[in-house]
């Protein structure tokens, strides 16, 4: 049997910027999927500081909805981190599209408020996680174009609203289908085991970080280059508050 027919927990985050280790979670959710069982948890946090305009267009999330229906984020982080640790710790897969940024993102907070990171709550290593941007970059390298979830949604067949995307549950369930919708396109991503799916993108999203990091800096670029660390970024994890 193929993981793909064991349950996957789906994950993403929006947030108040585009720094894991500096911005902070306004809407999180997990979705449990196992063929056509779905059990979803959703989160509306208060970040405790400003939400720019900038990233209200993106997620339509405001400062007046965090500050009257949000919740403390240390609460809402512990509840977060508690499903995950959970899940990984058993051996289900966490699929995130461009989840580097999600996971980190959370290691930051969790460590901001004082709580154990995921990584303390694992005793190592996190994983399994499945990543559908890193499995597309590294299967279709030279597909040219954009590579968004809904660009990804549109190469692999699968049917969204683009107006629903950026609400975290909705790009949820566009991942899994994605996750899906790749794995019939190259079979052998549901013949490996998770241990050898979760090592292979490892390796992948660090040769494409390390030569898009070399490309850039040819350009004139040094800052903002993609850390390739996976599926946690280097440079979180450690932050206390």
């Amino acid at each position: 049997m193929s993981w793909l027919d064991g349950p996957l927990l789906g994950f993403d985050t929006e947030t108040t910027g585009i720094s894991p280790s500096r911005d902070r979670i306004v809407t999180a959710a997990l979705i449990t999927r196992t063929g056509s069982d779905v059990a979803a948890r959703t989160w509306l946090i208060n970040p405790g500081v400003p939400i720019p305009e900038r990233a209200t267009e993106v997620h339509g999330i405001t400062d007046a909805m965090v500050q009257a229906q949000g919740l403390p984020p240390a609460d809402a982080l512990a509840e977060i981190a508690d499903i995950l640790a959970s899940a990984l710790g058993a051996g289900i897969p966490v699929v995130g599209f461009n989840v580097q940024y999600d996971l980190s993102i959370v290691e930051a907070e969790l460590a901001r408020h004082g709580l154990p990171t995921l990584s303390e709550r694992l005793g190592g290593k996190v994983w399994p996680v499945v990543d559908p941007l890193v499995l597309d970059r590294h299967l279709d390298k030279w597909r040219k174009g954009p590579r968004k979830l809904i660009d990804m949604c549109a190469t692999y067949g699968v049917h969204v609203n683009a107006d629903d995307l950026h609400a975290a549950d909705n790009d949820v369930l566009a991942t899994l289908d994605v996750v899906h919708a790749i794995a019939r396109a190259y079979p052998t991503v549901g013949e490996l085991e998770l241990d050898q799916l979760h090592d292979q993108q490892e390796a992948a999203h660090r040769k494409w970080a390390t030569e898009f990091s070399a490309y850039l800096i040819s350009k004139g670029r040094t800052e903002d280059l993609p850390d390739p660390a996976w599926p946690v970024s280097a440079t979180v994890g450690t932050l206390r508050a």
